[in-house]
């Protein structure tokens, strides 16, 4: 997975990178059909703000996340696009599970 971090107002340091990679890497392990992750990262006076844009084959993943922590921004958004994904699968198993039952009556 590509991953694209860009910074507003905020200067993206080693540790940040290292740590979005870190966390990013736990979504890839639940997906493995997501092709590249746009991140960006910005503050707004004590407002630490971390959105997500996942792309996947046929669809797309957004999530964001306010904090006033920018690695506890990091976290929240990493769960949130964690439960996306898990429903994003769950809904593709679901259809080929309809797929075989409309099949054998």
């Amino acid at each position: 997975m590509q991953i694209n971090l860009t910074g507003h107002h905020l200067e993206i340091t080693d540790a940040l990178r290292d740590y979005v990679h870190h966390r990013l890497e736990r979504i890839e392990r639940h997906c493995d059909q997501v092709t590249r992750a746009q991140v960006i990262l910005s503050v707004e006076k004590l407002r630490h703000k971390a959105e997500a844009t996942l792309y996947l084959a046929g669809s797309d993943i957004f999530a964001d996340a306010i904090d006033e922590n920018m690695y506890a921004a990091i976290d929240i958004l990493s769960d949130k696009i964690d439960r996306q994904i898990k429903k994003y699968k769950e809904k593709q198993t679901a259809r080929h599970r309809d797929d075989k039952v409309r099949h054998y009556p």
